[in-house]
């Protein structure tokens, strides 16, 4: 399974990242909160954290909080990723 995200940046850089099994799991332990039900639920909170979380994963992000002053918006992105 994997998740795939569009971040833009404040400066305007867009960037494409893929959420794949170690940053779902994480997301369900962070939350505890099936991915299953995320398209109930979801909230920008969710997104976020989960784009963080890839970010973080691949040495681009620190500490969420300072992270998230970086950020304009994370959306869902084209799953041909």
């Amino acid at each position: 399974m994997k998740i795939n995200l569009a971040i833009t940046y404040n400066d305007g850089n867009k960037k494409e990242v893929s959420a794949l099994a170690i940053d779902i799991v994480a997301f369900e332990s962070e939350f505890d909160m099936s991915m299953a039900n995320l398209e109930k639920n979801v909230r920008m909170t969710h997104l976020l954290w989960l784009a963080w979380h890839v970010e973080k994963r691949q040495s681009n992000a620190g500490e969420f909080e300072a992270w998230l002053e970086t950020v304009s918006q994370v959306e869902a992105a084209d799953a041909k990723k």
